[in-house]
């Protein structure tokens, strides 16, 4: 599975890639057939603590699964993400699997 990570406005660091990178390789156990994952970090300019997001997409055959988070930092927003990836990937698996 091949995941893009993209920085908006700003420059990331190595291991924070590497953290996207590994978080997200772990989604394979729920799915094995997902084509790619693009991921977009984000820092909003507002007030708040909560100012990180993280938005991705999860391409699947035939469709794209697609989650935002917003946190205190990009680790936690990530870990958000990722759980929450993983049921909408045991949905949808379920769902292929009804119509098969």
């Amino acid at each position: 599975m091949k995941v893009n990570v993209q920085a908006v406005n700003f420059n990331v660091d190595k291991k924070l890639v590497v953290f996207v990178e590994e978080k997200l390789s772990k989604l394979e156990k729920y799915f094995d057939k997902i084509v790619s994952t693009n991921v977009y970090l984000r820092v909003e300019n507002t007030s708040d603590k909560e100012n990180k997001e993280v938005e991705i997409k999860v391409q699947v055959p035939g469709d794209e699964l697609v989650i935002k988070k917003t946190c205190k930092t990009f680790e936690e927003a990530v870990d958000s993400a990722e759980q929450s990836l993983e049921r909408m990937l045991v949905k949808y698996k379920e769902k292929i699997r009804a119509h098969v």
